[in-house]
């Protein structure tokens, strides 16, 4: 194993933070496998899983089993993991910009694009080696001004090249779902049967240029600019897992979810071993552009009667809100039939509250399909 610190830009002296990313595998590796944790500082889950996967990679290590370079950011977020106020941890947004922590990742394809132009031949290899060198390049030169454009340029950097990207995340209350994209789906497939993902969203683009995307977009993007001429492979894909919901820090799940991930990456030949049966998908991946992101019209106590992991027929009731000083019961319903995938750990809904996502087989959004 390897370690490496990467220096953030420090906004105020004696202030400067650090990334730690460990390393595993041969130094003459095949290929390369970059796993993060907590990119929202408050979703703890997959930091355990990452603190339980270096264990169990420095021993498949030691046993020589590692094909391929594996790296791990177990804390992916320390600017946001420092923000608690007044006994609350803020680690979704940045509290000097308002900026998500998982969004506006720098976009360089119409740069790579221009740069490799006229580089391209009909050889694939050579062409995924071009793209990647350009754009480690092209992240090489980027300067940051910010502390937030530092963490996020520090992670690019670090994941730029690698076959595979795995962002671990969760969501509030929740069962184990990912994001990918419908093109890398294929090879996404395994994982989500592995970690038995109970709702797999797909989208291309689904805007605000999320950790995730930023790798995955870049390819898509050349491929449709240069697709017809030249033969662009798909040089990167990335997932987005959300492990159960923010209170799910404990050894058992987390054991169980690093052995998905080992088994995945058996599967994805970065791991020398014996690839288990996949289970059962429990629900079929399904557009994210189709998911209803149910919200009330009124504020009041929020009381659910649907639970994550619960499908829902079209109309079917999800929770009520109830009015303690006027004694008014609003019942909320979802509008589609889908999985109820998550809901909110807020008891107290405000007017126009997003209180619970289901996931839908039929697309009907566009543009944004992101939480704020």
């Amino acid at each position: 194993m390897r370690h490496q610190i990467h220096d953030l830009l420090a906004p105020l002296p004696g202030t400067a933070r650090q990334i730690h990313s460990f390393h595993f595998g041969p130094q003459q590796a095949k290929g390369k496998v970059y796993i993060q944790a907590s990119l929202h500082a408050d979703e703890l889950p997959g930091m355990l899983v990452a603190w339980h996967l270096k264990q169990r990679l420095a021993e498949l290590e030691a046993a020589g089993r590692l094909r391929s370079e594996i790296v791990l950011v177990p804390v992916a977020n320390p600017v946001g993991l420092e923000q608690v106020l007044m006994d609350v941890p803020l680690g979704r947004y940045d509290l000097e910009s308002g900026q998500n922590f998982n969004r506006w990742f720098v976009d360089l394809s119409e740069e790579i694009g221009n740069a490799i132009e006229g580089q391209l031949n009909d050889d694939a290899q050579h062409n995924l080696e071009l793209i990647r060198t350009s754009l480690r390049n092209a992240l090489a030169r980027q300067t940051p001004t910010t502390q937030l454009q530092s963490q996020r340029l520090t992670l690019q950097r670090l994941a730029c090249d690698a076959d595979m990207v795995l962002d671990l995340h969760c969501d509030f209350e929740s069962v184990v779902h990912l994001y990918t994209t419908p093109e890398a789906w294929p090879q996404v497939e395994p994982l989500a049967r592995y970690m038995e993902a109970q709702a797999s969203l797909l989208a291309t683009d689904s805007g605000g240029q999320s950790f995730d995307e930023c790798f995955t977009l870049l390819w898509w993007q050349l491929r449709e600019r240069f697709g017809e001429q030249f033969e662009i492979p798909l040089g990167s894909f990335s997932v987005t897992v959300e492990l159960r919901g923010q209170g799910d820090v404990n050894h058992p799940l987390a054991s169980r979810d690093c052995q998905a991930l080992i088994d995945y990456l058996i599967q994805f030949d970065a791991i020398v071993g014996e690839t288990k049966p996949q289970p059962p998908l429990p629900y079929p991946a399904t557009p994210l552009a189709g998911v209803e992101p149910v919200t009330t019209p009124v504020g009041g106590l929020l009381v659910y009667c649907a639970t994550p992991g619960q499908y829902l027929e079209a109309g079917q009731q999800i929770a009520e809100i109830i009015d303690p000083v006027h004694d008014k019961v609003t019942p909320i319903h979802c509008t589609a039939a889908g999985l109820l995938y998550a809901r909110s750990l807020r008891r107290m809904a405000t007017a126009g509250m997003v209180i619970a996502h289901v996931a839908g087989a039929e697309a009907y959004r566009s543009g944004y399909l992101l939480s704020p």
